[in-house]
């Protein structure tokens, strides 16, 4: 199946210049989203996965939908003030300026086999933040999963010593 073709851009979104990659396309499409799914399970299903962390808040989508067809856990990071709990924090820089992110400091134990999802692999900055809280909470972090990454961004210089794995990759904007 040619996923790219499930996806719709939007030009100008959320800012001039930017070329925005909508997957709520992808997502109403019954066949493309189990296609997804199924894709991802198969490159994941043999990694003895404990907990699949999915990144606000595309990455809850396919991440909690993973989570499921891996027969493990999900754990949700968030912008901060989201978490109902005891939460520990991680800041990363942005084109201008900083945001953090939050995880629950209960949500991981010590030695648990961590796959990260989002939706989009960008910069690196959003997913290094994350990979830096399942650290903290002791996860091992056993593999990134992008539905899309953009490559001409070269987000992966970011994420040196990581397993990578993105189903569609833009080369250009």
């Amino acid at each position: 199946m040619n996923l790219v073709s499930k996806i719709r851009t939007v030009p100008n979104f959320p800012k001039k210049g930017i070329m925005f990659r909508d997957i709520t396309t992808l997502l109403k499409d019954k066949e493309a989203l189990t296609y997804t799914i199924d894709k991802l399970y198969e490159q994941y299903k043999d990694k003895n996965i404990s907990k699949v962390v999915g990144i606000e808040s595309r990455g809850f989508i396919i991440g909690a939908a993973l989570a499921y067809r891996l027969g493990c856990g999900f754990v949700p990071i968030r912008k901060p003030g989201k978490l109902p709990a005891e939460t520990i924090r991680e800041e990363y820089q942005l084109e201008y300026g900083r945001d953090a992110i939050e995880i629950h400091k209960d949500a991981i134990t010590t030695g648990e086999r961590i796959l990260i999802h989002d939706d989009l692999l960008a910069t690196g900055g959003t997913i290094a933040a994350a990979c830096n809280l399942v650290k903290n909470l002791g996860g091992e972090i056993v593999g990134l999963s992008f539905l899309i990454e953009l490559s001409f961004l070269n987000p992966r210089k970011k994420l040196t010593g990581y397993d990578i794995h993105s189903l569609i990759q833009y080369d250009s904007e």
